[in-house]
């Protein structure tokens, strides 16, 4: 596979850019492919190679690259301006569309990314609270701000430490790691502390494999905060409107008091959702003393996307067709596993999949036991064959509405081929 201008590029981009990349999962060894167009299921990089993309821009493009409605939308709002700094009244349409698809939502605040949404949704438990401390799972990514960037097996008992230079030990203090999939863990700490505003918690950990939550563990969780008065967060940053239009939540039957969203929301445009239950929302400036503020809050361009892709999702059953195309293609995965005779899992639920390079994976220990470096040798082979996989272990693959059952029948070939 030639990539050669690729090459040249990133040669270029690492001396203006840290490590060549504008976010470090994009950091390919020994360089990344770079992407001149994109459509449907497909994405197209400036040597002229064509890959079927199951990484989907880390879950977003749940319609697939370039669709005709939005890309619609998008130049039809341009005609009116794509940033105002004041109310419009798209903002009010999809703050109750969304609060018609999560009973656990009252009120809304956009924001513009994942990051913000959890940043705020912290924030917005603390102040609610009055408590510092917040509780969140083991390998757990709620963005790149300070309070949630803790080293993983830090411990549970014990106060957080920075995962990255230039985050002071006083930040992270406050906050404490338990393992996924373990109440046990989660009680005791919250015996020891009296301080914990929140639990911030990704349902399905998207981050690392995907992983899911035992049977009745997330209603553990949900007894377990409402007995102690701390506020569960639900971070769907992925699984929202991913899973089905109600979100991982729906899909499990808990309610958290708050949630944060993004990705699919913006339909492929930056957005973030932070939600909640009015008694804490109201706490939230200019209403009341949490502060929260944003130039782009409220951006028309991606609310307006995000109405239509809505509209998509419910007048196609997206969700049943892609959840169908997921168990499909996951019990394919199984086989192939199986006639190869390796030790690897397939994981995922919906339209999310993942091979694990190691046995079962049910927390975030459990994935960093898993072969890293081969997993990225054989990223390197499917991408050879056609297929670009996110370029990590610790990464969830997406299937969109435009992958077609071809584009399947070739992705098993692949794996069968590169799994060898």
């Amino acid at each position: 596979m030639n990539m050669e201008t690729s090459k040249k590029l990133f040669d270029r981009a690492r001396v203006l850019l840290p490590g060549g990349v504008s976010s470090p999962v994009r950091a390919i060894k020994p360089y990344p492919f770079y992407t001149k167009f994109a459509k449907g299921s497909k994405i197209y990089d400036v040597d002229g190679n064509e890959h079927i993309d199951y990484c989907m821009a880390y879950g977003p493009l749940i319609l697939g690259h370039a669709h005709p409605a939005t890309k619609m939308a998008i130049v039809n709002q341009l005609d009116d301006g794509w940033l105002y700094g004041t109310p419009v009244e798209r903002e009010i349409i999809l703050a109750k569309r969304i609060t018609e698809y999560y009973p656990s939502i009252d009120m809304v605040r956009f924001v513009n990314t994942g990051t913000e949404a959890t940043m705020g949704a912290i924030r917005a438990a603390r102040g609610f609270t009055g408590k510092n401390k917040i509780i969140k799972i083991e390998g757990g990514f709620h963005g790149a701000h300070d309070a949630v960037l803790v080293k993983a097996g830090s411990g549970a008992a014990t106060t957080g430490v920075p995962d990255s230079l230039g985050i002071p030990a006083d930040f992270t203090k406050h906050t404490l790691q338990v393992p996924f999939n373990d109440i046990d863990a989660m009680a005791d700490v919250m015996d020891v502390y009296d301080d914990i505003a929140a639990v911030i918690m990704e349902p399905v950990m998207g981050n690392v494999g995907p992983i899911l939550p035992e049977k009745g563990y997330l209603q553990e969780v949900r007894t377990l905060t409402k007995k102690n008065d701390i506020v569960l967060i639900f971070d769907e940053v992925i699984t929202g409107f991913r899973l089905s239009m109600g979100g991982a939540q729906e899909h499990y039957g808990v309610m958290p008091d708050m949630t944060t969203l993004g990705k699919v929301v913006g339909g492929g445009l930056p957005i973030g959702v932070i939600g909640g239950k009015k008694d804490i929302m109201e706490h939230i400036s200019p209403a009341g003393e949490i502060y929260q503020a944003g130039t782009f809050n409220g951006n028309p361009l991606s609310l307006t996307v995000g109405l239509v892709t809505m509209d998509i999702l419910e007048q196609n059953n997206v969700h049943r067709e892609i959840n169908r195309t997921g168990d499909l293609l996951r019990a394919q995965l199984k086989e192939v596993i199986a006639d190869l005779h390796l030790d690897y899992s397939v994981a995922g639920i919906g339209s999310m999949f993942k091979v694990f390079f190691g046995a079962e994976v049910r927390n975030y220990q459990d994935a960093l036991r898993c072969d890293k470096i081969g997993y990225l040798g054989f990223f390197h082979r499917m991408l050879k064959s056609g297929i670009f996989l996110p370029p990590s272990q610790f990464e969830t693959n997406f299937i969109s509405y435009a992958h077609t059952p071809d584009d399947i029948q070739k992705t098993i070939e692949a794996y069968r081929k590169n799994l060898k």
